[in-house]
């Protein structure tokens, strides 16, 4: 155990857990490596937790949560504002650990900052608006009562792509409602995640009710997953990720909320604005290098308008840059790792061999400033089919698979025969086609005329594989909450 949060040596940060209101190395010392890249050097590692830390960690939680919810929800909302205040204060440098560890263009990362305060800022104001229900009851001189109460002890896992945003977007409703939490940021990207722990005791927050690990999913993540004091896992992930901790949770019926993978429809009908939709689709399948799960994966053009679109659109995407991501300049900054760029070049290669016809890019760029780091070209890909892996599987990059259609039928159709359920896009002025749009589009997040970006009081949730649950505004506070059901007679 330590008291510092950090310590350097030699040009590389190391950052411990954050347990118990203190910082804390993993119990048998092991450490993961995190790389820039931008340059794959090394420039962080962190404690490789394994089961006995976790075990630590949820306990520490257990002990702390009664006195937790035993406060005002109002006392609980103040010490978490002042958490997100703080989050603001240090908005620099946070964002810098996220390009860093990530490769996110910085004027993204401050954007992430922002939006991670406000995760926490937003149920923190809402503390008093946690409502039951008052219900007559069939049997005289007696009331029922819903009564909503925290599960106890939470676990928070977040992804990669937007680690610390991932992590306020479930710390701030489930320690509002009066749950503790202990949260597992990704192994690759964890390092902001940890960076909260130092200002969540400033802000106040006390030893036990948020909890900051790391530590590989087989070791660490199983076991918060599986172990008895779990009430609630909350997880951000792939579509595999999610399914194994839904079976893993069942063992002993843990409630579970999970936000999972998507294959965003992008749907262009002929009498829709054929620039607006062009730079929708520019800034939605490109922002943070295409690793967004909501990002467009899939555009279905309607005929009178597929070559205008197709030509302004492979102009606009020429346009971006590559490179540093901390160049004001710059666009499109390198995939996370290794891993994630050769998965990117598979697919494309794979579309390419089953008939797809490169428009733009389609490899990894040339040059002495790419030998390191993980980079790869906006690629657009025509002549696509619905039965091809670019069209039907998860593509985290900058990609963009194109079919021709000749109506909104078929648009329907094609963007409804996907296992993903999570977001689409539409741009119509028809209305009588948006309303069918409503009933008809099975996804949950559907984004009409505009580009993608949820907000806080909306509700984001994944339909069919895409995930169980949601997060955000009082739907999503409300899954943290369990229903108590009370029959009080008051006869004599």
């Amino acid at each position: 155990m330590s008291k510092s949060m950090i310590e350097s040596n030699g040009g590389v940060d190391s950052y411990r857990m954050f347990i118990n209101g203190e910082f804390h190395d993993s119990v048998s010392g092991a450490t993961i490596d995190v790389a820039s890249p931008t340059n794959e050097e090394v420039l962080y590692t962190v404690p490789q937790g394994n089961q006995q830390d976790a075990v630590f960690a949820l306990k520490s939680a257990q002990a702390a949560q009664k006195a937790w919810a035993a406060r005002p929800a109002v006392q609980r909302g103040e010490i978490l504002a002042k958490f997100a205040d703080l989050i603001r204060a240090n908005r620099e440098r946070l964002a810098k650990i996220l390009v860093s560890e990530m490769g996110k263009t910085y004027g993204l990362a401050l954007g992430e900052v922002d939006v991670s305060a406000d995760f926490i800022n937003f149920p923190a104001q809402a503390a008093r608006r946690v409502e039951g229900d008052i219900l007559p009851s069939d049997t005289p001189n007696e009331h029922i009562m819903i009564h909503k109460v925290p599960y106890g002890v939470t676990v928070g896992i977040a992804a990669w792509n937007f680690p610390l945003a991932l992590a306020c977007r479930k710390i701030g409703p489930a320690l509002t409602t009066g749950n503790v939490m202990v949260v597992k940021p990704p192994s690759v990207t964890p390092v902001a995640v940890l960076a909260l722990g130092e200002l969540a005791q400033q802000a106040g927050i006390p030893a036990g009710v948020l909890n900051l690990v790391t530590g590989g999913g087989s070791t660490m993540g199983e076991e918060l997953v599986t172990n008895k004091i779990t009430r609630l896992v909350t997880m951000t992930g792939s579509t595999p990720t999610g399914q194994e901790i839904f079976r893993k949770a069942a063992e002993r019926l843990t409630a579970v909320r999970l936000e999972l993978g998507g294959k965003a429809p992008f749907i262009l009908l002929d009498d829709g604005d054929v620039d607006k939709a062009v730079e929708a689709a520019v800034i939605s399948r490109h922002l943070n290098s295409g690793q967004v799960c909501t990002c467009p994966e899939r555009f279905y053009i309607q005929a009178g308008v597929y070559d205008e679109f197709l030509k302004k659109y492979v102009a606009a995407v020429g346009k971006l840059k590559i490179g540093d991501p901390m160049d004001p300049s710059t666009d499109i900054g390198p995939k996370v790792n290794a891993h994630e760029t050769d998965q990117l070049e598979k697919v494309v290669q794979g579309a390419v061999k089953a008939g797809a016809k490169v428009a733009l890019g389609g490899k990894r760029p040339a040059g002495d400033r790419f030998k390191k780091g993980h980079w790869y070209e906006p690629t657009i890909l025509t002549q696509c089919t619905n039965d091809m892996a670019v069209m039907r599987d998860e593509v985290f990059g900058v990609v963009s698979p194109i079919m021709r259609v000749n109506s909104y039928d078929e648009a329907l159709e094609l963007a409804n025969d996907s296992d993903f359920g999570l977001a689409a896009f539409l741009f119509t002025r028809n209305m009588r086609l948006i309303q069918r749009a409503v009933l008809e589009l099975e996804f949950g997040e559907i984004y009409v005329n505009r580009p993608m970006g949820e907000q806080r009081q909306g509700f984001h949730n994944g339909h069919k594989l895409s995930g169980t649950g949601g997060e955000d505004g009082k739907y999503g506070m409300d899954n943290y909450l369990e229903k108590k059901t009370m029959y009080v007679n008051f006869s004599e």
